[in-house]
């Protein structure tokens, strides 16, 4: 198998092409401009020697007389030839012809040459490739046109003007291949160190693996860096957040998340398993901070779902209630039962007539009064539970005067059992021996009221809003607390467009008959 290049041997390589092709690129520039100085340079030089040429008396006299001998034009030709270092000078007369030299007699070579109109020209010709100068004889007394002085000069090859170049592109070469090389390792230095030493095909494998890893496990994540910008999030984690699905780039503080959730993401609420309400659920977060050689770069943190958990454990708490409401009853019916036969012991007939006469009186007449004013089945059911337990703990639990409420629809009730349950246990815990509780639940309009009172302590008015935050909590997290009675009771009043708040020992819960979207 052929091994591959490493990173560095990579970009090493690149850099030697690119200033491979910058050298190229130079050479042919170099080489442009060496022509283009050899027409300036050489085209005045030659154009020089021509004009020089064209005003000797004795060029003038052999063209204006054709007896005169021609040996005397060769003659001028040759020394200025000699003296220019040109290839040639020729001279013609006035049709172009050359009178001069190995090709007299023939018709001077003229291209794009103005030389015949009596005007200099400086050009190229070609076959053979030659740098040529036409200026034109004029006749000392009257100024015709009488000849032509041709100064030409051959024409440089490739190879030569390449050979010019050659000490620049030296230069360049060797310079450009320092920097080049220097800088292609020490990018290569620095690439490699931001990569952590990994090949490219080894961050291809990475972020392959990343993104199975991420949209394949249950759990939620999400990853953030120091600035507190999402760099990371899966499926589940846009789920149970209720993220957007282009959160990835974004700022947490942007993405519209609850305070609570935001701080446990951003590191502000420090600890591990916090329980925080994302809309409905209840999601369970563990933040861990990375650090890269010594240096914070953001965190990672896992999100399970607990809703389900908490469900069990909300109906776990109902059926222990409903357990302690039948031991109750059950004790009670056991005492009723001793107070029975003492009284058939002590013959007494008639008082146990009416002992039970009366004790059934007794448990009727609360269920008139609960169901005559509370015509929800579940609700009515939860209070004469409640008032039994009461009863057993020595503690007085009473429905208000002001108690009314019609049949409501399923899933109110079901909110209704949900507030009326907590703010009454949470009563429960506050009392002793002896305390009272009033609930009163009323329709007012389009919602529901619930107001529960009693003789404790009560709320301190600058903990009125805290008590239904979450997390914050009077009871210990050994015994499964998180803070979430108050909190989820507040979640619910607020979809329903309500609200709850606490006067002293007094909770007032408003529920809308309709639900509301969340925020």
């Amino acid at each position: 198998m052929r091994q591959r290049l490493s990173l560095a041997g990579q970009l090493l390589m690149m850099q030697l092409a690119i200033v491979l092709l910058v050298v190229v690129a130079v050479a042919a520039v170099s080489i442009a401009e060496a022509d283009a100085a050899f027409r300036r340079v050489e085209g005045e030089r030659l154009r020089s020697v021509g004009e020089n040429t064209a005003i000797n008396s004795t060029v003038r006299l052999g063209l204006g007389d054709p007896g005169a001998g021609r040996d005397v034009l060769e003659t001028v030709a040759e020394s200025a030839r000699a003296v220019s270092g040109a290839s040639y000078v020729a001279v013609t007369d006035a049709t172009g012809t050359i009178v001069t030299g190995p090709d007299a007699g023939r018709r001077a070579p003229m291209g794009a040459s103005t030389g015949l109109s009596g005007r200099s020209w400086v050009g190229v010709l070609d076959e053979p490739k030659q740098l040529v100068a036409h200026v034109p004889v004029l006749a000392e007394k009257d100024g015709r046109f009488i000849g032509m002085i041709i100064v030409g000069r051959a024409y440089p090859t490739l190879v030569g003007q390449l050979g010019s170049a050659v000490p620049n592109l030296l230069i360049y070469l060797v310079l450009g291949a320092v920097v080049g090389v220097g800088g292609s390792l020490l990018l290569a230095r620095r690439v490699k160190r931001q990569t952590l030493g990994m090949e490219p095909r080894e961050i291809s494998g990475l972020v392959e693996h990343r993104e199975a890893m991420l949209h394949g496990i249950k759990e939620g994540v999400i990853g953030t860096d120091s600035a507190h910008r999402v760099t990371l999030v899966n499926d589940e984690a846009i789920r149970l957040l209720g993220l957007r699905a282009d959160a990835v780039g974004r700022a947490l503080p942007d993405l519209g998340l609850e305070p609570a959730l935001l701080d446990v993401l951003t590191g502000k609420s420090a600890g591990v398993d916090q329980v925080v309400l994302s809309d409905d659920r209840v999601v369970v977060l563990n933040r861990q901070p990375v650090v890269m050689r010594g240096r914070d770069v953001g965190s990672v943190t896992t999100l399970r779902d607990r809703t389900e958990m908490t469900a069990l454990r909300r109906e776990l708490d109902v059926s222990r209630h409903t357990t302690d409401t039948l031991r109750a009853q059950a004790h009670e019916f056991v005492n009723r039962l001793h107070t029975i036969a003492g009284l058939v012991e002590l013959g007494e007939h008639e008082e146990v007539v009416r002992y039970i006469t009366r004790t059934s009186e007794l448990h009727e007449s609360l269920d008139r009064e609960v169901t005559r004013v509370i015509r929800d089945p579940a609700l009515a059911a939860l209070l004469i539970a409640k008032a039994s337990l009461a009863a057993e703990q020595h503690v007085t639990l009473t429905i208000g005067d002001a108690t009314d409420l019609p049949a409501v629809d399923e899933r109110l009730s079901t909110d209704l059992v949900t507030v009326v349950g907590n703010l009454v246990d949470n009563a429960f815990d506050a009392v002793r021996t002896g305390g009272e509780i009033t609930v009163t639940v009323r329709a007012e309009g389009d919602e529901v009221v619930v107001t529960v009172t009693d003789t404790g302590s009560g709320v301190a008015p600058e903990l009125a809003e805290r008590v239904f935050q979450q997390g914050y909590s009077t009871k210990g997290e050994e015994d499964g607390h998180h803070g979430l009675g108050l909190a989820m009771i507040r979640l619910i009043c607020v979809h329903r467009g309500g609200t709850v708040s606490v006067e002293g020992s007094t909770f007032t819960a408003r529920l809308g008959h309709a639900l509301e979207a969340v925020p």
